[in-house]
């Protein structure tokens, strides 16, 4: 049964904080505990996750600001949950930081906390909404309104997140694919089929593939599995189809093998697609190269405020994809929560964000302007025109309405016959045009026709587009992203080698929702130790200036008093026939 928690408004008037000394009690008040109760802890929205409990009157459940406090903490410092719990049971600051003044008060079991991730997940599988992401956008709102953050600049990154999975080869997956088939199968079954898993269960599939020496044998032994687990498959069918095992060993058949009349024949390397298993106990991390790199698992994308006018800036947005979507997916996907929740105008990325799902979702925000750093794909010709080289004037549904040559001549646009647009050119013009002379023009006279035609698609004027906002804002913009990849380090940190202890997209997620919220508490708590600092040097100032002052003041008046003293003594008069 759900129960709102509120005793930690009522501090014990006798507690471990209370005789703490007053120097120590305020350093613990300014410290990363007092800010994380302050602006996290009470800011969440209990109500939220009462879905996640029964209406029937039953035991309560443990508080869940302290179990979403527990996950933030957990990700933000890189606990286990062994060390989160020691943490919990005997550090002052954690359990400060929880709304705990007193050690021994809310005590729970661990597994309380593992409860509250299978609800969240079961709540999110069932109605696609992770509460754990509600939370923290709501919190960060709520930081944002408090601490008066612009919101109209904001910059985006992403980086590749590794989930807690072995780097296998694709032998040794599909062996281990057939041991956990072997395992979920009676004992009937396993007598049955004992000669086709013997050569795959005497040992680890680590040890398996280590055996296995040079192409040709990997060729062979790939060969050999596949069919073997061509026949499990079909054997098994009927009476386990639906075991999550054999479900595995179906995918990883098909992402393998080329099933032919003559039998299965594994696929070449340069066959299987990045999103082929890669582990099987993490069924969504996928495949991706980038650069010299080869990584397994997911992409996290950060948005974050870049106003140069903030004095701190705030993490605004997590996502967490399998690291095969485009960068440009993320941010279409991104867009319009961003739009909802803030004043953003213009958003500040490097080039791997422009494609053409980003240019419609732009498009359909109409009031968000992308400023890239760099622009992905090869560069136009320097000695001839490009589109982006011709002014683009767009209706509000953003279809090309005219264009404007180089040389100022501005003609409608008009589709095409079959697809694109079209504009054709003063044939009269463009015969005594300087660039048309040279060369340099992309426009072309017609057979049947003397107007110089310019074809482009509609993709095409959006990348030129892009081009133009990129041209316009060289120099402007790479200062404010590149400080975006501090803040991509910050939430990666707690994780060594970027490498969550987690699995399953779910649930790293969750992990960068609960690091990032860190990262933010850890910035607000820089913030008010610079104020504070601040305020302390004006009052020294202030009292410094004030002394002085005083000094001059009492210096001054103790020379008047000492003048009227003397001048108001009585004068010695002379008396005839007295010595002097």
């Amino acid at each position: 049964m759900f129960k709102k928690n509120t005793k930690h408004q009522q501090p014990a008037l006798i507690s471990s904080v209370s005789d703490l000394p007053e120097k120590q009690r305020k350093r613990l008040e300014n410290s990363w505990a007092g800010v994380f109760y302050r602006e996290f802890f009470c800011r969440i929205d209990e109500e939220a996750f009462a879905v996640l409990y029964s209406d029937v009157d039953s035991r309560p459940n443990v508080p869940v600001n302290v179990l979403v406090g527990l996950e933030a903490l957990k990700a933000g410092f890189g606990w286990s949950d062994q060390e989160l719990y020691e943490n919990f049971c005997y550090n002052l600051q954690v359990r400060y930081a929880l709304g705990y003044d007193r050690l021994g008060d809310g005590d729970f079991e661990i597994r309380s906390l593992y409860h509250f991730r299978e609800r969240l997940s079961k709540y999110n599988a069932e109605n696609d909404i992770n509460l754990l992401e509600k939370a923290f956008e709501q919190i960060t709102d709520a930081q944002i309104v408090d601490l008066k953050v612009r919101t109209g600049m904001q910059r985006m990154d992403s980086s590749q997140m590794a989930s807690n999975i072995v780097f296998a080869s694709r032998l040794q997956l599909l062996v281990e694919a057939v041991q956990r088939v072997e395992r979920i199968l009676n004992e009937t079954d396993k007598a049955r089929l004992a000669e086709i898993f013997a050569p795959y269960t005497k040992d680890s599939a680590g040890h398996y593939t280590y055996r296995v020496k040079g192409k040709e044998a990997l060729q062979e032994h790939l060969q050999k599995i596949g069919q073997s687990i061509h026949a499990l498959l079909q054997d098994l069918k009927t009476a386990y189809a639906d075991e999550n095992a054999y479900q595995v060993l179906e995918r990883i058949f098909a992402d393998n093998f080329h099933l032919l009349e003559t039998g299965p024949r594994p696929k070449e390397n340069t066959e299987i697609t990045s999103d082929c298993l890669q582990s099987v106990d993490d069924l969504e991390a996928t495949y991706r190269t980038k650069g010299k790199g080869h990584y397994k698992g997911y992409v996290v994308n950060l948005t974050e405020t870049c106003d140069p006018e903030n004095e701190i800036q705030l993490i605004t947005k997590v996502q967490v994809a399998p690291n095969n979507v485009d960068d440009g997916q993320l941010l279409a996907e991104a867009l319009p929560n961003l739009q909802a929740r803030t004043d953003l105008n213009t958003l500040v990325t490097d080039g791997g964000y422009g494609s053409e799902a980003s240019d419609q979702a732009l498009q359909e925000a109409k009031t968000v302007t992308l400023i890239q750093t760099a622009i992905r794909g090869a560069q136009p010709d320097p000695d001839k025109f490009s589109l982006s080289d011709f002014g683009i004037q767009q209706d509000e549904k953003g279809n090309p309405v005219m264009l404007t040559c180089p040389q100022g001549q501005t003609i409608l646009v008009t589709p095409g016959h079959t697809t694109g647009w079209q504009a054709r050119f003063d044939p009269a013009l463009c015969a005594t045009c300087p660039f048309q002379l040279e060369g340099r023009c992309r426009t072309q006279p017609q057979k049947r026709d003397p107007h110089y035609l310019l074809s482009f698609t509609l993709q095409e004027m959006r990348s030129a587009k892009r081009r133009q906002d990129y041209l316009a804002h060289t120099g402007d913009s790479h200062n404010l992203r590149s400080a975006v990849e501090a803040t991509v380090r910050s939430v990666k940190h707690p994780f060594p080698a970027g490498k969550m202890p987690v699995r399953g997209q779910f649930r790293v997620t969750c992990m960068a929702i609960a690091s990032a919220a860190t990262a933010n508490v850890r910035r607000i708590q820089r913030y008010l130790t610079a104020k504070m600092k601040e305020a302390r040097v004006v009052n020294m100032t202030e009292s410094a200036s004030n002394t002085s002052l005083k000094a001059a003041v009492d210096s001054f008046f103790a020379s008047a008093q000492a003048w009227l003293a003397r001048w108001s003594k009585p004068r010695r008069t002379f008396q005839p026939g007295l010595g002097c």
